[in-house]
Parts: C-alpha cells; structure tokens; sequence
C-alpha cells in the first residue's frame, strides 16, 4: 500500500559532486601564498583533481564502507599457521590506494612538498579520517630514517612511492610500502624513557633481537614498523619490518585490536616480541627518542592537520544544511542567531586551516629561523586546534538538529573522530610540557616566534594587547608548570590572530580578533558581537555545488 503521507520535502540534497579544494578560499589562497608562482598552476590542478575524487559520492561510499566494515584480525589460517593478518574492507584500500597514488605519503621530494601534501591531506581525509593514520606514519618516518643513511637509501624510495602495494612480502620485491610506529607500552604511555622493551645485538653489527610488549602499534599491516626499545646503550629507535629479507614472517604477534570510540577503519593494535623479532637499528644506541622525535614532530604537524580536515567537513555539512533547510518562515542560513554560529564555525575553521598551513611552508622554507619557529609553534597548534576540534563538531552537528544525530549524516562519525587528535602523538600535558621545555632549553625558538608576531605589531589594537599580555605572562616563571596549559592557548590564538590579520578578509581576522582576543563573546560558539559583517564570513565559508 503505498504511503500517501510520505512526502520528501525541506530537506537539503547530498554535499557531493562537488571539488572540496576549490570550494575552500583558505586552501586555495594558502597554496596561492606559499606556492612558487611557476609551480602554482601545476600544484592547483593536482589538488582540484583531488578535490573533485574527494567530494565524489562513490567517494564518501568509500568511507562510509570503510567505517561500518572495521578492520578484522586473522591471527592464524585454516591450518593453524600463525599470520597475524589483519583484513580491510575493499574501500578501505580504495581510499588509501587513492592518496598514495595522489603523493600523500611525499613531502621530502619535490617543490613546496609540506604545503602541497598538507593541503592534500586536509582536502582528502575530509571523505574518511581513519586512513589518514598510515599516510601520516610512512610520511613521517622518512626524517627518523635519514639518521641511518643506508636504511634511509633503501627505504625512502618505496616510503614516498605512489604505488599502493598492500601485500605482505620482502620490501626489496615492492613498488612501494607503508609505516607504522610502535612506542608505546602500558606502564608508561607517554612517558617512553619507561619502556621495558628490550634489544639485544646480534652477530651482524646494527641487528639486534627484541623481546617485549606495545600497548598500542598504529597501522599493525604496514611494511615496517619504528620501535622504541631498551638497548645496552639505552632506549633506541629501531626499524622492524612485517617480512624477512628471505620471505618468511618476522617475529610480529599481533595480541588484539583495539576497540576504539570512533577512527574504526583504521586499526590500532598490541603486539608482542618474542626474543625473535629481528630489527635494525636507527641512529646510535641511547638515542631513540632524538631520532624518533623526528617523526613525531611531522606526524604531529598531520595532528593539526588532521583537526583541520575534520573541522573543515563539519562546518561545510552545517553550512550546506543550514543553506537549503528552511524553519520559521525562512533558510535557517538567513536567520541572524544561526548566522552567528556559523560565521563562529568558519572562524574556528579558517583559523585552523591557515595556521596548518602556515607550519607545513615553514617545514618547506628549512630556514633556520623556521625550524626554530616550528619549535614552539608545532606543539601549541597541536595542543589548541585539536583541542578546539571536539567543541566545534558537536555546535556544528547541532545545527542539523536531530538529523545530525542520526548516523546517515555522517556527523556522528566526525564526532567520534574529533577527540582522536588530541591525544595521538601526547595529549594537552605533552604538548603543554613540551613547549615550556623549548621555552627554558632554547631561546631562539622565543625569538622566531616571537619575530613571527612582529610582522603585524600596529595592526590591531587587540592582538597588540594580547602580545603584551603574553609576553608578560612568559615573564613570570613562577608556578608555571600549573599555567601551562594557559600559556600554551595563548601562544596558539595569538599566533592564530596574526596569521588572520597578515592573510585573511578583514571581516575575518576583525570577527577572530574581537572574539578569541578581544573577550567580546562568550564561551559557547553563536555569541559573536552582531555588528561583525557575520553575512560575509558565512558566504566565504559555504561549500557550493555546481548545477
């Protein structure tokens, strides 16, 4: 019998068929900044082609497959030989095929490599977060690597291939493989100088055999794996691959995967070493976390990008709804209250975004000024814009009202990702305690980021205070382990603010300005002063959908 009642109506159509890069003025504008003017066009046109995969339907199936489908584990086979397999979904492939294909594991090997991989990961993982981990891992494993030249020679070239190869076998047979990390344990967590992990040398010199337990190893299926272990010299980075040289199994027990709260395509995983578990050593004996730092710092880099991405997709599903739904005699996009809490959204977004950007043509400058910079500002981004990601999902989800609840929207699944970032590669702490570590051991990352601040001084009234504010807080050392985290959030929405007002719409960095700086809102998103030019912010943020 058919339903007479059962009209479709006010409700908004699909966000796709859309290019997610050009439908972003603060990617497009960013790559515009930091692009060479005779690399721009190429680099447009690679990150448009990308952005039209990403914002295709059979894209988004990819991901909605990829998360309703997790990662299974197959410890053994039929005959009871250990594999330690983990099976994916086909999409799960799909999408990881996709980015490696489009130089998502690259940014060592070409021209504005870390803007153009950045703005390929913000536009990409905006279909599915949870394949993001690996092409962070095999991206950021390349620097850790350059600290043992011959691994570096053999591996790099397969790390930063466009050719997916999913397969278990002996890397020097592969077009192309991925990496994990495995440093973790559970009586330390962060806290990596309390790993019991052990090594011990072998007859050939830089092999050694490891015995112990990882509480948690990111993308358990990769080619090979950075570990850190307890070597006569002290803890030491190591490098472990999945397949021997001679094609059998390494030692590489995968107990369990874990059952997280949301990035459930990907799987995380504890894994055991036998006393079998052959590695070779990265780097000098006693000095693992300063190779492996290496990584971290890019791969958190990929944290505030990640935030980003996650961010960016949730503002543009509430813009794209808010703008076709109509209540109370009106668009919802139209009324003044819903205006402000998207103009709110989109400045948390933008701010985000450019401030990613910015770090990645920092990492592209090498300058030493740069990498001084980077210092300080990697992990007051890492610690801000991850925190500021879970907040500003759920406003965004509820601009959908309960249509955003339900799980078809997608919003759920943005919001089981949002909390990921913040503690992937050390929570608030870590990152709070890192920056007051550069702050006592290295003046001249102060003086870069304090040298990045100066460009804008006279601008604005309100970012003018709060550099003074800031600076007067970096004066008194006092207690300032319990105000790290205050700190810390200043740094980052200062640094934010004048990066808005050196690049963005003067409506934009105006709105940020008044409200993150100037005190003039409240602590809920929506409060914004309503003399901003709100109606302007909102038009530049909106996605729109050709046709």
């Amino acid at each position: 019998m058919t339903a007479t009642t059962h009209t479709v109506m006010n409700q908004p159509p699909p966000l796709a068929g859309y290019d997610v890069f050009a439908a972003d003025p603060v990617l497009t504008e960013g790559i515009a900044r930091y692009v060479a003017d005779t690399r721009l066009d190429e680099v447009r046109e690679e990150l448009s082609t990308l952005g039209r995969a990403a914002g295709s339907a059979q894209a988004q199936r990819w991901g909605e497959q990829a998360n309703a489908a997790p990662p299974v584990l197959r410890t053994h086979d039929r005959y009871g030989h250990r594999i330690d397999e983990v099976e994916f979904h086909p999409a799960w492939h799909r999408l990881l095929g996709h980015a490696v294909a489009a130089g998502l594991t690259d940014a060592w090997s070409r021209p504005d490599g870390h803007v153009r991989r950045t703005a390929g990961f913000i536009v990409w993982t905006q279909v599915e977060a949870g394949h993001g981990c690996p092409l962070s891992m095999t991206h950021a494993a390349v620097p850790a690597l350059r600290a043992e030249p011959a691994l570096a020679a053999e591996w790099e070239p397969l790390l930063t291939s466009r050719v997916y190869d999913p397969g278990l076998r002996p890397a020097a047979g592969k077009p192309g493989a991925l990496a994990g990390m495995a440093m973790t344990e559970k009586q330390g967590g962060s806290d990596v100088r309390a790993n019991a992990t052990r090594a011990e040398p072998l007859a050939a010199p830089g092999e050694y055999a490891l015995t112990g337990h990882k509480w948690f190893c990111s993308a358990p299926m990769s080619d090979a794996f950075l570990v850190l272990a307890q070597a006569p010299g002290g803890l030491t980075c190591f490098l472990l691959p999945r397949v021997l040289p001679d094609g059998s199994r390494n030692a590489f027990r995968i107990q369990r995967l874990k059952d997280k709260l949301g990035n459930r395509s990907n799987a995380s995983a504890e894994i055991e070493f036998d006393g079998r578990s052959w590695a070779r050593r990265v780097g000098a004996e006693g000095r693992g976390v300063a190779t492996i730092i290496e990584m971290v710092a890019a791969t958190r880099l990929d944290c505030v990008s990640g935030a980003a991405a996650v961010m960016r997709q949730a503002v543009a599903q509430a813009l794209h709804h808010t703008a076709y739904r109509e209540a109370f005699g009106g668009r919802l996009i139209d009324k003044p209250l819903m205006r402000n809490v998207l103009a709110d959204l989109a400045l948390e977004s933008e701010a985000a975004t450019t401030l990613a950007l910015r770090l990645a043509a920092a990492y592209d400058s090498g300058t030493e000024q740069d990498r001084d910079f980077l210092r300080l500002a990697v992990p007051a981004a890492k610690y801000w814009v991850t925190k500021r990601c879970t907040p500003m999902v759920a406003e965004a989800l509820e601009c959908l009202g309960g249509n955003g609840y339900v799980e078809e929207s997608g919003m759920p699944r943005l919001l089981r990702e949002a909390p990921l970032n913040s503690i992937w590669e050390g929570s608030g702490n870590v990152q709070a305690l890192d920056v007051l570590r550069a702050l006592r051991r290295e003046p001249a990352a102060l003086n870069a980021f304090l040298t990045e601040l100066g460009g804008v001084r006279g601008a604005d009234h309100r970012l003018d205070r709060a550099i003074r504010g800031l600076l007067t807080e970096l004066a008194d050392l006092d207690g300032i382990e319990a105000r790290a985290r205050r700190l810390v959030e200043r740094m980052a929405l200062v640094l934010q603010g004048a990066l808005l007002v050196r690049h963005a719409p003067s409506e934009v960095a105006d709105a940020f300005c008044a409200s993150r700086l100037g005190g003039d809102a409240g602590a809920a998103f929506g409060t914004l002063p309503h003399t901003l030019g709100l109606g302007a912010i909102v038009a530049r943020a909106r996605p729109v959908v050709e046709g």
